[in-house]
């Protein structure tokens, strides 16, 4: 399982080629995509335990050192780099949106790859979740254009129904019934991938034509930002004076948002055009995150 879970890119990359060419039965898969990213936060919560949480106060300059490039960075970097490529208003709010977005489940799939730290990867992961139900509207509403209308309040609604309440019906579960799920557990990074993969196809399939006339300006914008998110989040931990695999597992939960979310509140909220830069963010930081992955497994 590990074989298909090491390659769970190329299958992304394989679905998404499918939908652009026959995008009809994709397209109809639209009213799923939220369903999909609430199953991925509750197989996640199914990993956690409160001695997750534990691990990560042990660590509290590296935990706030990623949650303060997770937060603030990465959305203001998402800003500049919209401003310098001239990004439309829609495709700057999807930038900003996946820069305000916690770290990615898949995050913690790659760290174990990459023979990082998965205990932290998990933590901070968890605790970034916990605190998007605050801070990605905030965020989002203080950085965007003032032109455009922020729903603040139902993206607050959105990200509990979406990410909360399935993380924590998945850490209730696993805390009274850890012995019963040891069966299932080491399947759920499939389960959740599964889920991204479809989740990717639909919104390719939702966006030919926006792919079609954006060229390689929004692909240049979401590798910028991804590349920024991967070196601060590693040059952050290697400053603090920790070893590799704390600094691998940082520039991974940094560098990979969770744009699944950016792409469920830009449809919601927003437009398909806004989903766009989340759903691109979701092929490349998987394939970006699978090449280090690859690269450091191979390191001592």
């Amino acid at each position: 399982m590990t074989y298909l879970i090491r390659l769970f890119p190329l299958w992304a990359i394989f679905l998404s080629v499918i939908a652009f060419f026959n995008p009809a039965p994709f397209i109809e898969l639209k009213v799923i995509i939220i369903p999909l990213l609430a199953i991925i936060m509750f197989s996640m919560g199914l990993t956690l335990n409160i001695i997750d949480f534990k691990r990560a106060l042990a660590m509290p300059k590296l935990i706030f050192t990623g949650l303060l490039l997770q937060y603030c960075i990465m959305p203001l970097t998402a800003l500049l780099i919209a401003r310098v490529l001239q990004l439309d208003p829609a495709m700057t709010i999807g930038m900003i949106l996946v820069g305000a977005c916690p770290g990615g489940t898949a995050s913690n799939v790659i760290t174990y790859l990459a023979k990082g730290n998965v205990a932290l990867s998990i933590s901070l992961t968890s605790l970034s979740t916990l605190l998007a139900i605050v801070l990605t509207p905030a965020i989002t509403l203080l950085i965007a254009d003032a032109s455009i209308d922020v729903p603040a309040g139902n993206m607050l609604t959105s990200i509990f129904y979406i990410v909360i309440l399935p993380v924590a019906s998945g850490l209730t579960i696993n805390h009274y019934f850890s012995r019963q799920l040891k069966a299932i557990t080491p399947h759920l990074p499939l389960l959740a991938i599964l889920a991204i993969v479809l989740i990717i196809a639909i919104i390719t399939a939702l966006n030919i034509e926006q792919f079609a006339q954006l060229g390689g300006t929004i692909l240049l914008a979401v590798i910028l930002h991804n590349a920024a998110g991967l070196f601060l989040g590693y040059s952050g931990a290697k400053l603090l004076g920790y070893p590799v695999k704390e600094c691998r597992t940082l520039a991974i939960e940094v560098g990979m948002q969770n744009s699944g979310l950016a792409v469920a509140l830009a449809i919601k909220h927003f437009s398909v055009a806004a989903a766009l830069p989340g759903a691109i963010f979701s092929i490349w930081h998987n394939l970006s995150g699978s090449a280090l992955a690859f690269f450091w497994s191979k390191k001592h």
